[in-house]
C-alpha cells in the first residue's frame, strides 16, 4: 500500500529520487525495509514522558538529516540496526506497554513515514493502547506528516536552528529553518495539549496522553542562535507547546573512517565543541525567565557523559538512564 513513496524518493526535503523499493539507499541512508536499532524505556525524557514508568523508546536507523554533532551516528549515519517487521514493531510496542511505558517514543523515523504509519495502525488493532509520540528533527514535509495525522498523539519536534549558515554547514541542509517551522506549525495544527494526573505511593505526577513539546539544544558559543530560536517560539508557539531548552551538548568521541572524521571535524568548527559553561547556563537563565513561557522545561548543568549512547552494546545507555527490551544484534531481551 504504501511502496510507491520508495520508488523515486520524496519522503523528506532533500527529495534524492533514490530507487529505495529496488534497495538503493536514499540520502537518509536506508533503501526500503524499516530497520531500528534498539528499544528500550528510556528515564531521560521530559517529565510527562517519562512520568513513572519511562518513555518506551525505539530507535530507527537512517536519517534525513545526519547532524554532525549527533550522539546517535552510529544508526543515524552508520547504518547500525535490523530490519523491522511490521509483526515485531507490534511486539516491540507491546513488549514495553506491559513493561510500563508511559507511551510508545519513535526516535528519527522521518525517513520512513510511510512505513511507520503502517506499523503504529496494527499495533493499535495488535492492543497498544499507550500514546504513540513522533521524536524528529522537524525536517520533513507537512504532506508526509498528513500520513500521520490521528495515528501519532504527542509530538517532539527539535527546532535546531534558525539560522541557515549553521544549518547548512551542521546538516548540508541550508533549508532547515524554513521547512522546520513549517513542521511545527502543522504539529501544532494537529494536536492540543492533554494530560492527566497519575499518583503512585503517595506522589502525584502530570502524565502528558497528547500535544507538542519543541525542543532546543543550546549549542556552545551561539547565544544569538538560541535567542533567534526562542524568539520565534515565542511568538508562534508559547501556550501551545511545552518548550524544551536542553543545556546537555556534550561532544562525541566519534569513530569512522579517516574521511568522515575529517569532514565531520570541520562542520564542527562552526561552533565551540565543548561542554556547556557555569557563565552560559546563568545566562540562559536568565534569558528564559525574562520570555515568561507559560511552559517550559530547562536542565540542570552537569559535566556527566556517561549517558552517551553505545549502540553496540545491548544496553546502550546507563543503567539509570534506560532498561534494554530489544536490540538490533540480539531480539528481545529478558
Amino acid at each position: 500500500m504504501c511502496r510507491h513513496f520508495y520508488e523515486s524518493c520524496s519522503q523528506c526535503p532533500r527529495s534524492c529520487g533514490a530507487a529505495r523499493n529496488k534497495a538503493v539507499p536514499g540520502a537518509c541512508g536506508e533503501a526500503g525495509e524499516l530497520r531500528a536499532a534498539a528499544a528500550c524505556l528510556h528515564f531521560g525524557e521530559e517529565p510527562p514522558l517519562t512520568v513513572y514508568g519511562g518513555s518506551g523508546t525505539i530507535f530507527f536507523t537512517g536519517c534525513t538529516l545526519r547532524c554532525a554533532f549527533c550522539q546517535n551516528y552510529q544508526i543515524s549515519q552508520q547504518g547500525m540496526g535490523a530490519v523491522l517487521s511490521q509483526d515485531t514493531f507490534t511486539s516491540i510496542c507491546l513488549k514495553l506497554q506491559e513493561a510500563g511505558a508511559e507511551n510508545i517514543n519513535l526516535v528519527t523515523g522521518s525517513h520512513h513515514i510511510p512505513l511507520i504509519a503502517a506499523c503504529i495502525r496494527e499495533a493499535k488493532a495488535g492492543g497498544v493502547r499507550i500514546p504513540f509520540a513522533w521524536n524528529s528533527s522537524a525536517y520533513e514535509s507537512t504532506e508526509m506528516l498528513e500520513l500521520l495525522r490521528g495515528l501519532v498523539d504527542i509530538w517532539l519536534p527539535d527546532l535546531k536552528t534558525l539560522n541557515p549558515m549553521m544549518s547548512g554547514r551542521l546538516f548540508g541542509a541550508q533549508d532547515y529553518p524554513g521547512v522546520a517551522k513549517r513542521a511545527l506549525r502543522w504539529m501544532l495544527e494537529a494536536s492540543s495539549l492533554r494530560t492527566e494526573e497519575v499518583r503512585k505511593d503517595g506522589q502525584a505526577r502530570e502524565k502528558m496522553l497528547s500535544g507538542v513539546i519543541i525542543r532546543h539544544l543550546f549549542l556552545p558559543g551561539r547565544m544569538g542562535d538560541t535567542v533567534l530560536t526562542l524568539d520565534w517560539l515565542k511568538q508562534h508557539a508559547d501556550g501551545k507547546a511545552c518548550i524544551s531548552l536542553m543545556s546537555q551538548y556534550t561532544p562525541v568521541p566519534f569513530t569512522g573512517s579517516k574521511e568522515e572524521c575529517a569532514a565531520r571535524a570541520q562542520a564542527l568548527t562552526a561552533f565551540q565543541n565543548r561542554l556547556v559553561d557555569s557563565c552560559e547556563d546563568m545566562e540562559l537563565r536568565h534569558l528564559i525567565d525574562s520570555y515568561e513561557f507559560d511552559y517550559l522545561f530547562y536542565q540542570d548543568l552537569s559535566d556527566d557523559t556517561s549517558w552517551l549512547p553505545d549502540f553496540r552494546r545491548t544496553q546502550p545507555f546507563n543503567n539509570a538512564l534506560a532498561r534494554p527490551v530489544w536490540h538490533w544484534s540480539t531480539g528481545f531481551l529478558g
